[in-house]
């Protein structure tokens, strides 16, 4: 015969396991039809942790509507042999036959004389058990109450089991969504020590209280970047991080190990997570006697403690280590992250890390290779003040193809030249050096401009060059009356800029066909005169095509910025001009070359000795 009643009440029992967050909340759906079965007293549950630990026990009497609520945390090595195992296992006991010592239960059920206790043993999980039993007089039908029992535990594991797999489905995707959000944020910056803050600062508080960065170098670890979720703890930390010579023999130990390493426990004794109660103890007089806490041992600060658990996961990528992360968890074992989900974290983070070094390197190697493509130092006279200013505008950082060069010729004059080659990189870069040394030399040697851009035409097509360049070459000549002759020799380049001392700008009209075109070709010349003060610029047109976010250009505004600087040296001019159109441009990626170049008006003739000269009697 079908018991309706309890039909209905496991199927409500089967809907709120469904619904339920918690096992605890099944309580009053499971003991309200338990407590109806014919011969029930009392129902009472019990959760232990490992074999003796009881953590929870609950039970609620027939008749009475409170239920009696223990948490705690109390050993009981004798329960440890009622410890079941995979499969649950119902029991009928006399009370009048349990010992106290192995059954909490038993001074509740003692009220109920001549009481049988019917009790199912059960796995929830590796970490513990737990049981559910009932107290039945001698009017109770023990196969019906076991049976009913049996399928109440059935709705308790399910439920249990439902919990777990939703919490690691939620852990799951809340684990993708922080892998994918760390990708993003240490992808976004290629400067090496920002991309290891940041993946410091990402795993806190979401993965640890705690994390610390450790680069690879070949004298061994070296600290980069900590942090905490306690702004104390995160400076005892970074001191660790350090200085701690435990920390680094273990990450010395660890050297090319992949696998991530969990240490608590007697592992971490003599390091600075080491968990004991004097530890704590000290900490906690240490903080109370000095307010700011900064002695506070990392790991150990307030609100509810738990052991101390640190990981270490090395960083490879691309076949090689570029460092380690080191996380501190004071948090309960089940929030502790998995090994997976730490591997994986530790991959996107040594990729981003190796891909800022490699941009660290490739950095320092092109501009390297373009101080060398650019003359280390310019002509020192009291009759010219001389200076440039140099942009990188490719983020990539492939080598330009911008150079500029000043050099003196044997009739007392300076020969300034500026000029740009089409594109970027390693054929740029060699086109480059050839056009500037060839020119450096023809006009050091006293060629004329034109000719000197007309020899270099001719190397180029000799050379099958496969891409042009533009330059223009200016010859600078004082004149005994004070003024200067500008001479100035243009191959399809932007025109120079001559800003004189009333602060008017006009522009040097000449004009030729680029270099490495055709064949046969001449430049002529165009010659005007400057005085003493004026200021002769010359630039390649990453600075006239800086474009705002509007379209126009900066070679709009240029004379009216330039004009503004009337007054100052060619230093101030050039860095001006240059950090003025990196500000305006919205848009584009050239390189910006400057060349700037002042008359003091000291003619020829005057009784000056050679600078060098000038500077060692100066000093004597």
């Amino acid at each position: 015969m079908v018991d309706d009643t309890w039909s209905s009440a496991l199927h409500r029992l089967w809907q709120a396991a469904s619904r339920a967050e918690e096992v605890s909340a099944l309580a009053d759906d499971v003991c309200a039809p338990l407590l109806a079965t014919p011969g029930v007293h009392l129902v009472v549950g019990t959760r232990w942790e490992d074999p003796q630990i009881l953590r929870y026990m609950r039970a609620l009497r027939a008749g009475s509507d409170s239920p009696v609520i223990t948490a705690t945390a109390r050993s009981v090595p004798e329960a440890a042999v009622r410890e079941p195992g995979d499969e649950p296992v119902v029991t009928r006991i006399p009370v009048a036959g349990l010992d106290d010592a192995g059954w909490p239960e038993a001074e509740l059920l003692r009220r109920t004389p001549g009481a049988t206790f019917v009790v199912c043993t059960f796995r929830l999980d590796h970490r513990g058990w737990a049981s559910l039993g009932v107290g039945v007089d001698a009017s109770a039908d023990v196969a019906a109450v076991e049976g009913r029992l049996a399928q109440a535990v059935d709705v308790i594991v399910a439920c249990h089991t439902g919990i777990i797999q939703r919490g690691r489905e939620a852990r799951r995707g809340a684990d993708d969504a922080l892998l994918a959000e760390a990708s993003l944020q240490m992808d976004s910056s290629l400067d090496v020590e920002e991309t290891l803050r940041r993946v410091a600062r990402i795993a806190v508080p979401a993965v640890a209280e705690g994390a610390l960065v450790h680069l690879l170098r070949s004298e061994g670890p070296e600290f980069v970047a900590a942090t905490h979720v306690s702004v104390q703890q995160r400076r005892a930390l970074e001191e660790i991080g350090r200085e701690n010579p435990w920390l680094a023999a273990l990450l010395a130990r660890r050297g090319e190990d992949e696998d991530t390493v969990f240490l608590s426990g007697p592992e971490l004794d003599g390091s600075p997570f080491a968990d004991t109660a004097e530890a704590t103890d000290a900490t906690d007089a240490s903080d109370a006697s000095h307010g700011d806490g900064d002695g506070a041992r990392p790991g150990a600060a307030g609100g509810d403690r738990h052991s101390t658990v640190i990981s270490v996961s090395t960083l490879r990528a691309r076949g090689r280590v570029v460092g380690s992360i080191t996380f501190v968890y004071q948090r309960p074992e089940a929030r502790l992250p998995s090994s997976a989900f730490l591997r994986s974290l530790a991959t996107r983070a040594a990729l981003s890390i190796d891909n800022a070094l490699l941009y660290e390197l490739r950095r320092h190697a092109v501009l390297s290779l373009q101080e060398h493509l650019l003359p280390s130092q310019l002509p020192v006279t009291d009759q010219w003040d001389l200076s440039a200013s140099y942009e990188v505008g490719d983020p990539m950082l492939d080598v330009g193809g911008d150079f500029y060069d000043a050099v003196t010729r044997p009739d007392g004059s300076i020969a300034l030249l500026i000029g740009d080659v089409c594109g970027r990189g390693a054929e740029a870069a060699a086109l480059t050096g050839l056009a500037r040394h060839t020119l450096r030399t023809l006009l050091e040697q006293g060629t004329d401009p034109g000719t000197a851009l007309s020899r270099l035409n001719r190397a180029l097509r000799q050379e099958r060059a496969s891409r042009f360049l533009t330059a223009v070459v200016t010859t600078l000549a004082p004149r005994a009356d004070g003024t200067a002759l500008l001479t100035t020799c243009s191959a399809g380049h932007p025109s120079p800029l001559v800003l004189r001392s009333d602060g008017t700008v006009s522009e040097v009209l000449t004009g030729g066909l680029l270099l490495g075109v055709l064949d046969d070709v001449s430049y002529e010349s165009h010659e005007e005169l400057i005085g003493p003060d004026d200021t002769v610029v010359l630039f390649t047109d990453g600075l006239t095509e800086s474009r705002e976010a509007g379209g126009a250009f900066f070679e709009s505004i240029l004379p009216v910025r330039l004009a503004a600087l009337r007054g100052f040296d060619a230093a101030h001019i050039a860095e001006s001009l240059t950090q003025q159109a990196k500000a305006y441009r919205a848009s584009g990626q050239d390189d910006i070359a400057l060349l700037v170049a002042r008359w003091t008006g000291v003619p020829p003739g005057a009784d000056l000795l050679p600078h060098p000269l000038q500077l060692v009697r100066t000093a004597r």
